[in-house]
């Protein structure tokens, strides 16, 4: 909640500085377009251009390495470092912006404020004293200045300078080390050192360090002492943009299994343009906010993931950021791909790296502001995203487990069969209650409801058969799910499928909607004529179909959902089940779109919709009108 605040905040103060706050008059004055002017979110906390002053908690950052200050602040944005307030403020921003804003500040060269007066008693400060410039050699700590510089000012690339510091500031860092509430790249020698300090010895140490002041021309010093006692993640860690080294060829059984898995997930569904070569992206995703287009799968260094190394690309599908930082909108389903194992998201990484490299850029997407701009998602972000790890219910089967595994999050069933809001976010990740489809238009059912998709009263074996073949005892996909099927699960192992079928079987059910009650239907001569003159033929004089080949309609929910979307979309455009292995050709509706004017269709719908048994709503024009508009 604090977090959201926070960002909430953050928003409000950017809304005002762009004009759009309630109340202002005219446009803004026009800042200057300098990095001081760009930073001075930064000088709130630490003060005029970065010098904080010694007594505060907010350290200084002016003069600090430049390596130092980036590796900061990149430990902030990806949670190594721990506060909210620093988080929300950086979680936006882009590795390269981050190098620039520390670049920044290091190369101001300010005069320093006086030091904390000395408030310890001397045989504590001279603890201080031993501690930072000598050691404990019999505890394994090293000296500060072996490490920091012999005048503790720091080292340049990496390693930040101790004096000048608030006491408070010091004491909470080390705290932080102990407890891991910070934490470096491998080597971790700072949390090591710190573990091996006492209450005391920080005590020590940090009345002594902030009692120190800074040394005439207190910069960094050019090169690390040697020989350093230690090789830490943070004096190693600064190497800037590289080209990665070539990553060892993985095993055939992990880029299989990445394979499998990669189907299980439909990636190619939205990484494949029409035509174009598999997993090259370039394909638009239509959103309400505008056009999304998917990136580049195929490991083409340059315009693909040729150089993302398997914890980059394990970031982008667990927290939803690029290998540069950025943010990713989440038409990429990153709110259920968080809940991936590592080793899933390494083995899909594994497949991805042996596919063929294809030289094809990725398009810009074509949003609306404000959704286009990092700051209005990373608002989304902090009010609907949520990182999270698979959690096995151990209530549950092995089975059950499997099958939550890959309905909640690598299979995001969730993205489809769930309601949104106006911008476009699920009340739940795990949310499976049914919603309208943004832009396609049609309605993916609750699976929690028997009224509409819900597989309770259905047989493990009728549920798997559906899955892998497209049609199951009366029951066929269309729209959508037909392209899950053909491109998803009619290649998923029998097991998966079993898996996925228990867990179905046992979702809680919904509560029945409340639905105004629909009156007995009065003959529609019209209607009727129309179900006899193009849809008897197949379906039948009173709805019963053909089984194996044509969908009964009496007694077929899916005539009879609400909202009517997918019965007036099928009539519109026709359809095919999808082809599969079990299925290979399926029989396909035909398009009337062309044929029936807008009141034809609701006539025959409506007439289907109240006729053998059927109790559902009769459908009005306008929707047809509606729908016929948005396709």
């Amino acid at each position: 909640m604090r977090r959201s605040a926070l960002r909430l905040a953050r928003f409000a103060r950017l809304a005002a500085m762009a004009g759009f706050a309630a109340g202002a008059q005219g446009a803004p004055p026009r800042p200057e377009d300098t990095m001081t002017q760009r930073v001075e979110a930064c000088t709130g906390c630490h003060g005029k251009e970065g010098r904080a002053a010694s007594d505060g908690y907010s350290p200084r950052i002016a003069g600090k390495p430049a390596g130092y200050l980036y590796q900061q602040l990149l430990a902030f944005r990806d949670g190594r470092r721990s506060y909210a307030p620093m988080t929300a403020l950086l979680d936006p921003l882009s590795d390269a912006y981050l190098r620039e804003i520390a670049e920044h500040f290091a190369a101001l060269d300010l005069p320093h404020a006086a030091p904390q007066p000395a408030a310890a008693p001397p045989a504590l400060l001279t603890r201080g004293r031993e501690l930072a410039l000598r050691g404990d050699a019999a505890r394994a700590i090293p000296a500060c200045v072996s490490c920091h510089g012999e005048r503790l000012t720091g080292v340049v690339p990496a390693l930040p300078g101790l004096v000048g510091l608030p006491r408070d500031y010091v004491v909470a860092q080390l705290g932080a080390w102990r407890s891991g509430n910070r934490r470096a790249r491998e080597p971790d020698c700072m949390a090591r050192v710190a573990e091996r300090l006492t209450a005391d010895d920080i005590g020590a140490l940090s009345h002594w360090l902030a009692a120190q002041p800074v040394p005439a021309g207190g910069r960094p010093a050019a090169a690390l002492p040697a020989p350093a006692p230690l090789r830490c993640g943070s004096v190693d860690g600064d190497r800037g943009p590289t080209t990665p080294a070539a990553a060892p060829p993985a095993s055939p059984e992990l880029v299989a299994r990445g394979a499998y898995l990669a189907r299980a997930g439909n990636c190619a569904a939205c990484h494949t343009a029409r035509g174009g070569a598999a997993y090259a992206g370039g394909r638009a995703i239509e959103t309400p906010f505008g056009a999304v287009y998917a990136s580049n799968l195929t490991p083409d260094v340059e315009t693909g993931i040729g150089a993302w190394t398997p914890a980059q690309f394990r970031r982008a599908l667990h927290e939803g950021r690029s290998r540069d930082g950025r943010l990713l909108y989440p038409a990429f389903p990153y709110p259920n791909y968080t809940r991936m194992t590592g080793d899933d998201t390494d083995a899909i990484h594994a497949y991805l790296r042996s596919l063929p490299p294809v030289r094809q850029p990725n398009r810009p997407h074509e949003l609306r502001w404000p959704y286009r701009e990092q700051w209005a998602l990373a608002l989304w972000r902090a009010i609907w995203f949520r990182p999270g790890r698979w959690q096995a219910d151990t209530t549950r089967s092995a089975e059950w487990n499997r099958g939550a595994y890959l309905v909640e999050s690598l299979g995001h069933c969730n993205a489809c069969h769930a309601p949104r809001n106006r911008l476009g976010a699920a009340a739940s990740p795990l949310d499976l209650s049914g919603g309208l489809i943004p832009v396609r238009n049609w309605y993916a059912p609750s699976l929690h409801s028997d009224a509409e998709a819900g597989v309770a009263a259905w047989s493990v074996e009728r549920i798997v058969a559906l899955l892998k073949t497209g049609a199951s005892d009366g029951a066929t996909v269309l729209g959508p799910m037909a392209e899950v099927v053909a491109r998803s699960t009619q290649h998923l192992a029998d097991a998966d499928l079993r898996a996925i079928a228990v867990f179905l079987q046992a979702l809680p059910p919904a509560p029945p909607r409340r639905r105004e009650a629909v009156p007995p239907a009065a003959p529609a001569p019209r209607g009727a004529r129309l179900y006899e003159q193009h849809c008897a033929r197949c379906h039948g004089a009173q709805g019963e179909g053909v089984p194996g080949l044509y969908a009964a309609l009496a007694g077929n929910r899916a005539v009879t959902l609400d909202p009517p979307a997918n019965a007036v979309q099928v009539v519109l455009a026709g359809g095919f089940a999808p082809a599969t292995a079990g299925r290979p050709r399926p029989f396909g509706m035909p398009p009337f779109g062309a044929a029936l004017s807008d009141t034809d269709i609701a006539a025959v719908l409506s007439h289907v919709r109240t006729s053998w048994g059927n109790a559902a709503a009769p459908v009005g024009e306008f929707e047809v009108h509606r729908l016929r508009a948005r396709r």
